[in-house]
């Protein structure tokens, strides 16, 4: 078989393909290295990771008896998935069909390793989700489901909807001062590196978002965290570590058992959180979160997809396998089986007796995708440390995020 850089990338071969609306077969074993497909034997192997791996088998099955074309789905440890992919398609032992998040894109594009697909209405899905398997301004994925933080409430302790972060807060800390709470409000940090990823709807607030874009929406190299908004961010951080509203001593596990025994109005998290509120009786809203600067707050999005390799010899299967699960009864079932909302609009609809799911697509709506440029993997360090000293209150703000704005830039030069 050609190496991966040497696979033609057929947009035309991939838009020529009737989608239906069936999906996969199950079956599992070792993956075998491709071979040129006979006329009698049409068969695509899917990788996802183990928690998904039950429900694309049950849809598999239903793909193959309205197609006859065999699915073999294989479940892969999910910290494990993406390496064992680059390490199978170098070896050319890469499956058909990835199904995995969005933010690996950059790597696999890079590698040669997925192949751009069109969806059939991109604007039928949620525009991040659309934006997030988009790659130097080309389609190479189909979305399946989104996930991102919202603030979810404690109906018990409060009714209040805030319209900015500050109202939060302070409707926390009446509680607090009655007694009713604990805690004014919940955002997980860590002992020595904050946590971007949750605050970053605070920070985008103040129009900081990490990387610039460009005319098609897709991240480019070039920061655009610094500036007078980066700062201003810093500075509402060092406030919020001194009002004791962020706690590096309230790391994930603290937030989640604070919230769920009852013990704090509000607390920002995502959907893999709410199952146990639930069970602990509460009742919750998910709302989105607020901002704490002058524009919107925008939480990062994740977004599952399903990506065709770039070297499968069974393009027209694996593109009509992968293009089949943006049918709206599909990604419902998706959505039941995960708790994450669709990424088809029509599919979140579906669940409007699911206020919690509603909640949490309503929040994510006008977020920002991961970037999945390689450059990201250079942001986290600096990033969470900086705001970890932020909120300890270990210098001046402004200087500390300049000193973080030209320490990741130097990193990228060096890079």
């Amino acid at each position: 078989m050609q190496p991966p850089a040497a696979r033609p990338r057929t947009r035309a071969a991939l838009a020529a393909v009737t989608v239906g609306t069936a999906l996969l077969a199950s079956a599992c074993g070792a993956p075998a290295p491709q071979a040129e497909p006979t006329a009698d034997t049409v068969r695509l192997t899917v990788w996802t990771d183990e928690d998904r791996l039950a429900t694309f088998r049950a849809l598999a099955a239903e793909h193959t008896a309205s197609t006859g074309v065999e699915v073999d789905v294989e479940g892969h440890p999910n910290d494990e998935l993406r390496q064992a992919y680059l390490t199978a398609m170098t070896s050319g032992r890469a499956p058909d069909v990835l199904v995995g998040p969005h933010d690996w894109l950059g790597e696999l594009v890079a590698q040669g390793g997925v192949a751009p697909v069109d969806l059939p209405d991109p604007d039928a899905f949620a525009p991040a989700a659309v934006q997030a398997v988009t790659y130097d301004g080309e389609v190479h994925g189909v979305p399946l489901s989104t996930e991102n933080v919202a603030l979810v409430r404690n109906d018990a302790l409060t009714t209040l909807t805030p319209v900015t972060f500050d109202e939060a807060v302070e409707e926390g800390r009446r509680l607090v001062a009655a007694g009713m709470a604990d805690r004014p409000l919940l955002l997980q940090q860590t002992e020595a590196a904050s946590d971007p990823y949750h605050l970053y709807p605070l920070q985008t607030s103040f129009d900081a978002p990490v990387f610039r874009t460009d005319e098609t929406g897709s991240y480019t190299p070039e920061l655009a965290l610094g500036g007078e908004g980066g700062r201003a961010f810093a500075a509402y951080l060092g406030t919020l570590g001194e009002r004791g509203v962020l706690d590096p001593a309230v790391d994930a596990d603290v937030a989640r058992e604070t919230f769920e025994a009852g013990r704090a109005p509000f607390v920002v998290t995502g959907p893999w959180n709410v199952p146990a509120f639930l069970e602990a009786g509460l009742d919750v809203t998910v709302l989105p979160v607020p901002p704490a600067g002058p524009e919107p707050a925008r939480p990062f999005v994740g977004v599952q997809a399903a990506f065709v390799s770039a070297t499968t010899f069974r393009e027209p299967e694996a593109v009509a396998f992968a293009q089949a699960l943006a049918a709206q009864d599909v990604q419902a079932r998706i959505a039941q089986d995960t708790g994450r909302a669709p990424a088809l609009l029509a599919a979140v609809e579906g669940f409007d007796e699911d206020p919690v799911l509603q909640g949490f697509a309503a929040a994510g709506a006008e977020g920002a995708p991961m970037p999945a440029i390689p450059q990201m993997s250079a942001v986290w360090s600096f990033w969470g440390a900086v705001e970890h000293q932020l909120v300890a209150r270990a210098g001046d703000p402004a200087a500390l995020w300049d000193g973080m704005v030209a320490g990741i830039e130097a990193s990228l030069a060096d890079g």
